[in-house]
């Protein structure tokens, strides 16, 4: 399995009121198979590979959503840091049976995430490849405070998005030079489009081969889209809703001349 370095995402994972529905939504779509753990767990694998996690909501009042684990040595200490800079630990660090241990922290603008300590599962056996994580990035209304609390707490090195139609900072791992061949993830802004009620959280990426055609996929299901697909440097995105209501992303690169 991969190794992850501090502050890597290495894991993503859905809670959901209906874990069998998400399995029929994310399988059509994705072509995930599944195997479930203990608790209720399910894991989503991709060509035999772990790409992602369904869990069933324990709370209604808990969200539908998407979440993004960052990688850690030491779940403990980070979570100390993260109380340190200015943010919150709503769950403690937690052995997960031999596979590692998780926490789950708030930064200062509301967005929450996760750390994950790995153990017999360091996190992704597969990303950047169809069918799999690609990205992550955190919405918030106070840039200020969250740019200095993420660039404290895991040591990212944060460049802002050059000539761009809106406020973006790229981050990059600590120890490596910032641009776009090191970024892992960035920050964007909650602006006034946005509906005044929704909090700081983070949107979560898939890469697909075709975005239109997984958009097509997604309405099909009983999805929503959230924003139709448009082309930015990178390749083609679109913000979809599944049918519970998590929130994702779908990124199709630039096709190979």
């Amino acid at each position: 399995m991969a190794a992850f370095t501090e502050g890597m995402p290495c894991w993503v994972d859905a809670l959901l009121p209906d874990v069998e529905a998400g399995k029929r939504f994310y399988g059509e779509l994705f072509g995930w198979t599944f195997e479930e753990r203990e608790g209720r767990y399910v894991e989503a694998l991709s060509d035999g590979k772990l790409v992602a996690g369904l869990a069933p909501k324990r709370d209604g009042r808990m969200p539908t959503v998407w979440g993004v684990y960052f990688a850690t040595a030491d779940a403990a200490a980070l979570s100390r840091k993260i109380r340190d800079a200015g943010g919150q630990v709503i769950t403690a660090p937690l052995p997960v049976a031999n596979m590692g241990t998780m926490a789950v922290g708030v930064d200062p603008g509301g967005a929450v995430f996760g750390l994950w300590q790995g153990g017999d599962r360091p996190g992704f056996e597969k990303q950047d490849e169809p069918g799999s994580f690609c990205w992550t990035e955190v919405y918030t209304r106070d840039k200020e405070r969250v740019d200095a609390f993420y660039e404290s707490v895991f040591g990212f090195q944060g460049t802002d998005l050059p000539d761009a139609s809106i406020d973006f900072r790229m981050w990059s791992p600590a120890g490596t030079q910032p641009g776009d061949d090191t970024a892992i993830g960035g920050r964007s802004v909650l602006t006034d489009a946005f509906p005044a009620e929704m909090p700081g959280h983070f949107l979560i990426y898939f890469c697909v081969e075709d975005c239109d055609e997984a958009v097509a996929a997604v309405t099909r299901l009983g999805g929503r889209v959230q924003a139709p697909p448009f082309d930015i440097p990178y390749g083609r995105i679109a913000v979809l809703t599944d049918n519970q209501g998590a929130v994702f992303a779908v990124l199709a690169e630039p096709k190979a001349a």
